[in-house]
């Protein structure tokens, strides 16, 4: 059968320029600042991402600078589709507006895992943009993708986890490994961190894996094999 769906989310960002928003979502400094892995954008033709063995490439659809921008909704041969959309609109008194749509297709008639999946990652991924041109528009970030021990019992890592955090509700003052920050947004599934120069993020991962999705905008002296070891006392 598979299972269409479409997701709309919108938001007013004060003392955000439409400029520092096209340049988040335009650029392949400013993705991989706020989305996952490392990407590369060709204006106006194709967008490319690179998140593990995952290397997407979509063609882009629409390329209005500071004002909109669609990529992807081709289809793959068993029907999986998936398409982004932003709308920016610039405000009176410095403030901009930005619209997102995903939209796509999931086929087979076991979708609804993966679209729980999609569903919690998409939410951490929106709040993350907003985090990032709120308190980073500008400043660029290194992801760092470590994927994490295979989990067999899901809700006792996520209480260990939170516990090793001290926090796990939006607004909690935490601690990520002797690096203070607040919650900023967490689901079922997710879990993300502002620090002075990171956004850290934990995910649930389809594969049964827990997947640190990070965004070091100053060099943290921590690489890959730190949150792996990190991560792999939580199991």
């Amino acid at each position: 059968m598979g299972h269409a769906f479409e997701e709309v989310n919108e938001v007013e960002l004060a003392g955000v320029t439409p400029d520092q928003v096209w340049d988040a979502i335009a650029t392949g400094p400013g993705i991989d600042s706020w989305f996952m892995g490392h990407n590369e954008v060709d204006p106006g033709a194709t967008i490319r991402g690179a998140f593990g063995g995952y290397e997407p490439a979509h063609p882009v659809t629409a390329w209005e600078p500071g004002k909109h921008l669609a990529y992807g909704g081709e289809p793959a041969p068993d029907g999986r589709k998936l398409a982004y959309e932003f709308l920016i609109e610039g405000r009176d008194h410095g403030s901009t507006v930005l619209r997102m749509v995903v939209a796509g297709f999931l086929p087979g008639d076991d979708w609804q895992d993966e679209f729980e999946a999609m569903t919690a990652g998409g939410a951490m991924f929106w709040r993350t943009l907003i985090e990032y041109l709120t308190h980073f528009a500008g400043r660029i970030a290194e992801p760092v993708t470590v994927f994490g021990p295979e989990i067999g019992d899901w809700p006792t890592l996520w209480t260990r986890l939170h516990a090793k955090l001290g926090g796990a509700e939006p607004g909690d003052q935490v601690d990520v490994d002797g690096t203070p920050g607040v919650v900023y947004y967490a689901n079922a599934q997710t879990i993300g961190i502002r620090t002075p120069d990171a956004l850290y993020r934990f995910f649930q991962g389809i594969t049964g894996h827990l997947i640190a999705m990070h965004h070091v905008f100053v060099d943290d002296h921590r690489d890959e094999r730190t949150w792996s070891a990190w991560m792999g006392t939580l199991s």
